[in-house]
């Protein structure tokens, strides 16, 4: 499904190059912003993305389920492709507002991309930049008012290898300009040429033109990493170019390896850890033309992880160690991964909260809610609230009904015994101050229904 080829690569990764540092004026707060090399959320919270990518142009049916499933493994952010016509049948404005919702209800920031551009100038049928922009400006109505949960991604690798890549940084330029003039506020990424990867260094050595050019000076970079990042020093070197120019970069795409090579992974996930620099990786599922082994679960079987899908959410510097959700949907409390504020009770299935001890301190509640359903399945979160006092620690226990069963969990250790519950706080999230709440959060299949199990009790400890 990424077919890439890079001729010469040795000799133009080793040419020296210079990136201008760009002074960025403070702009009113509209959505995400950039301050220096971090990106802020609507609240002007530092957010560093931490996801997957999605085919949902050609698997709009997986999406409820995928995006739910990305979100209980821990991603704070989904890349979504869309098509715009030129290649693939356009999304339209309707479907896009679909899944800026269905992304919104996950707690997930959605970065919409237009796929069509993809290698332009060496892949037949591919779109322009330009194109693209038609494209959104036909959906606008989809985006408007949603700043802070949607950040604009113009065109996917929007060139491949030919000398049309030149023509980035002026086309790249023009784009933004005419988004910004068709009143878009969003935050604008803009992806590398050479099939996203930059070896010809096009979008690096251009890059502070090109932010200078967006009025609300709200630019984010995107590098995609394959074969042609194989080694630490690549990956540093172009990182590190852009902090040290004071410019904002993400690794839009990525895998643990490819047919034009093998990128070195775990550098990429230890580099943007250490820089708080986000990353998304290439992709849930579906992946097709020899790479499926890009694909992170089989099937879109969120139970069935591959070995890419066990090392991007479970491994060194992963999702679930390092993601922390955007402000912008109630996170308070840091901790190690996205779900310690995973989603509270959902207004149509509030649960009820269960005392214990609730006359003297050191009590505790407990609110059970299920927050996302699909076929077969769905996702819950429980709130844990100390009382009069503080607590050192929690258990929360119920009884399933009718069958249910745990498919994956998050910020608890959970143990089963039968149809039995209980769930003791991680060591993170164990002491809370008087008042104050964690939560924790999970899958389960269906049974036969997904009634409330009641009572839901937390003792303290």
């Amino acid at each position: 499904m990424k077919s890439k080829w890079w001729g010469g690569l040795i000799a133009v990764l080793t040419a020296a190059a210079t990136v201008f540092v760009v002074a960025q004026p403070a702009q009113a707060a509209t959505g995400f912003t950039v301050s220096g090399t971090r990106i802020l959320d609507g609240n002007g919270n530092p957010f560093v993305m931490r996801g997957v990518n999605h085919a949902h142009t050609w698997y709009a049916s997986q999406t409820s389920s995928s995006l739910a499933n990305i979100a209980a493994l821990g991603a704070n952010t989904v890349r979504v492709v869309l098509g715009s016509g030129q290649r693939w049948t356009a999304n339209p404005a309707s479907d896009v507002a679909n899944v800026i919702s269905q992304c919104k209800a996950n707690r997930l920031i959605c970065v919409l991309e237009v796929h069509d551009t993809t290698g332009y100038g060496e892949q037949s049928g591919a779109a322009t930049l330009s194109q693209a922009v038609d494209y959104w400006i036909s959906i606008k109505s989809a985006l408007d008012g949603q700043e802070n949960y949607v950040i604009l991604n113009i065109g996917n690798e929007p060139y491949g290898n030919g000398s049309a890549s030149a023509n980035w940084a002026a086309d790249t330029r023009s784009a933004i300009t005419r988004l910004r003039s068709a009143g878009f506020q969003h935050q604008i990424m803009v992806d590398a040429p050479n099939w996203g990867q930059d070896w010809q260094f096009y979008m690096r050595d251009n890059a502070a033109s090109v932010f200078a050019a967006d009025p609300n000076r709200n630019t984010v970079f995107s590098i995609h990493m394959y074969g042609v990042f194989d080694t630490a020093a690549e990956i540093n070197d172009y990182l590190g170019r852009f902090q040290t120019a004071n410019l904002p970069i993400v690794v839009g795409e990525f895998g643990f390896n490819h047919s034009d090579g093998d990128p070195d992974e775990d550098t990429i996930f230890a580099t943007t850890q250490s820089r708080g620099i986000g990353y998304l990786g290439w992709s849930w599922s579906g992946n097709g033309g020899g790479v499926e082994y890009l694909d992170m679960v089989t099937n879109f079987n969120a139970s069935a992880l591959t070995t890419w899908g066990q090392r991007i959410f479970n491994g060194a510097n992963g999702i679930k160690a390092t993601s922390k959700l955007a402000t912008v949907y109630g996170a308070t409390t840091p901790s190690p991964s996205r779900s310690s504020s995973s989603p509270s009770p959902s207004p149509s299935n509030p649960g009820s909260p269960s005392p214990s001890n609730p006359g003297g301190g050191g009590a505790c509640t407990a609110t059970y809610a299920v927050t996302n359903n699909w076929p077969g399945g769905f996702q819950g979160t429980v709130t844990i609230k100390a009382g009069a006092a503080a607590i050192n620690g929690w258990t929360v226990t119920w009884t399933w009904p009718n069958g249910q069963a745990f498919t994956n969990s998050w910020n608890a250790t959970v143990t089963t015994s039968g149809s039995a519950v209980t769930a003791r706080n991680a060591a993170y999230n164990g002491k809370l101050a008087a008042g104050a709440e964690a939560s924790f959060g999970f899958t389960a299949s269906r049974g036969t229904t997904n009634n409330n199990p009641s009572p839901v009790t937390c003792t303290a400890s």
